[in-house]
């Protein structure tokens, strides 16, 4: 592909995606932020934490994202009893009807698709959490002696329920650092949810339909990831990555007073992909500092560890981040 044919799939993808709210829209009400994050999370391959009360779509949002994509889709519900085996696959053993000779067959399990919903991640033992995590960071599978490489694209939505603890398995620092984005999902406006309720006590049946495909994202994944980016965005980024740890020269009072740990050069990476996405998006060929700003939130939230001095304060690490981002545009 030439440069030309590049530039001009980059053009046509700000329509594709007003084409893509245009599908979703016939089935989610709202969601407007929720639905942006995830293309940025998509086009730019990496995977998202969710977090939301029950009922809010997100299986709904997600089984619609991967119809309109024309991508497989997979849900997983992690349960105490799972498995490893059950998220990558096991051997059998089968038999050859010709000969009757007996032999291992690998069948896949449900991994082995392009949008994986892992529902409730944190609700299954560690040992499960990893075989999943391994998978998201290495992009294959390891079942004995053979190695099977994931479709791409590949991108995991791990939900997490905020409201019930008991009995979970929370997930340590090093894994959630494997995720892109933490994103929250919140509860919908009155006219949302009136819209809502209209739309699903009705028998109505929408049908959406395919706006773009698999290979055509990985097209633009690779084509958005070799997007220039300035030396003052690169420095923006960093600095303000930087500035979210407490030992840190950068780090102005506020995150010295509520922030024990900070964000590590993940973030920093994340956030220069997740712009330049949200650059290419809006139709743009080079990210802005508005374009970091709209994505540190989703990108910091879950890497910087509040004290105990914010949580008696009320503030959450969304809230320490909005109040660094103001400090930082002073």
């Amino acid at each position: 592909m030439n440069e030309k044919q590049e530039i001009q799939l980059l053009e046509e993808l700000a329509n594709k995606k007003k084409m893509i709210f245009a599908e979703l829209n016939k089935v989610i009400v709202g969601q407007e932020e929720v639905i942006e994050n995830f293309l940025i999370a998509l086009f730019s391959g990496g995977h998202c934490l969710l977090e939301g009360v029950p009922g809010l779509a997100k299986t709904l949002l997600i089984s619609s994202l991967a119809k309109v994509l024309d991508m497989s889709y997979s849900r997983i519900q992690f349960t105490p009893d799972l498995m490893p085996s059950d998220i990558t696959g096991t051997d059998i053993l089968a038999e050859n009807k010709s000969d009757g000779k007996r032999y291992f067959e690998f069948i896949k399990g449900p991994v082995f698709a392009n949008i994986i919903l892992a529902d409730e991640i944190n609700r299954t033992p560690p040992k499960t959490q990893a075989a999943l995590l391994q998978a998201m960071q290495e992009f294959e599978v390891t079942v004995g002696n053979q190695t099977f490489d994931l479709k791409k694209p590949f991108l995991v939505f791990a939900t997490q329920n905020p409201i019930e603890q008991e009995g979970t398995y929370p997930l340590p620092e090093a894994q959630l650092d494997r995720f892109m984005f933490n994103i929250f999902i919140d509860y919908p406006s009155f006219e949302e949810e009136k819209e809502i309720v209209k739309r699903t006590t009705s028998g109505r049946v929408v049908e959406i339909q395919k706006v773009m495909d698999s290979s055509e994202i990985t097209k633009l994944q690779n084509i958005i990831a070799q997007l220039p980016v300035s030396d003052h965005i690169l420095e923006y980024a960093v600095k303000l990555v930087r500035a979210t740890r407490p030992k840190s020269d950068d780090a102005p009072e506020l995150i010295k007073k509520w922030v024990n740990w900070g964000a590590g050069p993940r973030a920093s990476q994340y956030l220069i992909i997740a712009a330049k996405t949200k650059a290419a998006l809006d139709g743009k060929l080079t990210p802005s500092e508005s374009d970091i700003n709209a994505v540190a939130r989703i990108v910091l939230q879950h890497r910087v560890l509040i004290s105990f001095a914010a949580e008696a304060e009320g503030l959450s690490s969304r809230d320490v981040i909005d109040k660094l981002l103001k400090e930082l545009r002073r």
